[in-house]
């Protein structure tokens, strides 16, 4: 369980800022589509399962982005903060 958790992390410190962006971004329009589509002309249990997984992926996308902008942004202000110290 600990070797699949550090290969994550890892795997994870490597994607850069604006990837971390990118996927964030991603949630947008699976929030969008997830309520928008309870409009269209079709039986409720296909609206639920249509909600639950486009709902789903935008809260996949959300925490993921988040995610990487937390691992990638530490680094940006370590790096920052070493700047300073050198002054």
């Amino acid at each position: 369980m600990k070797s699949t958790f550090k290969k994550i992390k890892q795997w994870l410190s490597r994607l850069s800022f604006r990837t971390g962006v990118i996927v964030l971004l991603c949630c947008i329009p699976c929030y969008i589509l997830s309520f928008a589509q309870m409009a269209l002309p079709i039986s409720v249990k296909m609206k639920g399962v249509l909600w639950f997984i486009l709902f789903g992926m935008a809260k996949t996308f959300q925490y993921g982005g988040i995610t990487i902008l937390g691992v990638e942004g530490v680094k940006r202000f370590k790096q920052k903060f070493k700047k300073q110290e050198n002054k």
